[in-house]
């Protein structure tokens, strides 16, 4: 990629100030405690704001453990499946109460590479996550940090 057009994909990507808020919230889930007080933080904050809720799932890629018959393909369709349905579920309960517009998505790569396209695809004015509850991430870097640092989107990293 030329110096130029890394400067004008920066310049695209820029959160634009002084608007009437996010349009678009994109919250990354994976069944965790933490991405899914991550995604109930993003839904208050769509219902403010009268934003669209992306809660996007990011499936694994094929793993070595996949090529050798491993039936990751299957988990992750089982996990987005149960995660719609927990979404579902919560949506019924708050009916009434809590209206908020959703969407659900699951894009394929790694946590952070998923996020990015996500938010990118989906033109996502603000991305919310869980913090990792990895210890090796405070060795390497969480994807929060990774989003952060790529300086494209306001990121909120939900305890």
């Amino acid at each position: 990629m030329t110096e130029q057009h890394e400067q004008h994909e920066r310049r695209e990507h820029r959160f634009e100030r002084g608007t009437d808020g996010p349009k678009v919230i994109v919250a990354g889930v994976d069944g965790s405690d933490s991405s899914m007080r991550a995604a109930a933080y993003a839904a208050g904050l769509a219902r403010r704001q009268g934003a669209l809720l992306a809660l996007v799932y990011v499936r694994p890629v094929m793993t070595a453990g996949a090529a050798l018959g491993a039936p990751v393909a299957g988990t992750t369709d089982e996990i987005a499946e149960d995660l719609v349905q927990q979404i579902r579920e919560a949506t019924e309960r708050l009916k009434g109460i809590f209206e908020v517009r959703w969407e659900f998505h699951t894009f394929p790569g790694d946590p952070y590479n998923g996020l990015v396209t996500a938010a990118d695809e989906l033109k996502a004015d603000a991305v919310v996550v869980g913090a990792s509850e990895q210890a090796g991430h405070r060795i390497i870097g969480s994807v929060a940090v990774r989003l952060v640092k790529a300086g494209r989107w306001p990121v909120t990293v939900v305890p």
